[in-house]
């Protein structure tokens, strides 16, 4: 049977939009209450605030909430406000479920590396949601687009280079079989969304 698409699909209401970035948010929440009960680290902004949340104490969601405010701007012109403002609900919906899961959620034993692999499984599909919805994560996923847009510089290759200094940071925190393990998760992220974000095949709005 052929598959029938519509050239002018429906648009997302509000209540989908709604939905997709509480699933997205709460989702990559989970995925950072596995990786910091591992005490292992990922990339992006999300590794930079887990890193800083490792050497102060201080708590994951707050810290990440406060390394994406200087972002917003650049999204704003990048992106445009609609994006900028589902982005800031996503990102305050992670930092706020990020505080209050530990409180709810507890492994009694969990393998390092499956808890890296599920880390990525969630983590991965919360950003499928997020993108699918006009949203992200923030950070430097931002920046990355910006530099492309001013200088020509492949977006992935800033994000790739700041993963690179996330990881060699992490090796000064923990040690090479933790930044293993972590690596085997942000590889699994990264799988998840080079395999399932196609927009040619996702068309709703």
């Amino acid at each position: 049977m052929t598959e029938i698409i519509s050239e002018n699909p429906a648009r997302h209401t509000a209540l989908d939009d709604l939905q997709g970035l509480a699933y997205g948010g709460t989702m990559a929440a989970f995925g950072i209450i596995i990786l910091t009960h591992l005490g292992l680290v990922t990339g992006q902004t999300a590794g930079l605030a887990v890193l800083i949340s490792y050497a102060t104490g201080w708590g994951f969601g707050p810290v990440f909430f406060v390394i994406n405010l200087p972002f917003y701007w650049l999204g704003y012109r990048r992106m445009g406000p609609r994006f900028v403002a589902k982005t800031f609900v996503a990102v305050a919906i992670l930092s706020v479920m990020a505080q209050i899961l530990p409180h709810y959620v507890s492994f009694a034993a969990l393998h390092p590396g499956i808890g890296a692999v599920i880390f990525g499984f969630c983590s991965g599909s919360a950003l499928l949601a997020l993108f699918r919805h006009g949203a992200s994560l923030g950070g430097v996923g931002i920046v990355a687009l910006w530099l492309q847009d001013q200088t020509g510089f492949k977006a992935g290759w800033t994000q790739l280079l700041f993963d690179v200094a996330v990881f060699a940071l992490a090796l000064t925190l923990r040690d090479v079989t933790t930044v293993a393990w972590s690596f085997l998760g942000a590889l699994v992220v990264n799988l998840v969304i080079a395999m399932n974000h196609r927009r040619d095949r996702y068309i709703a709005t």
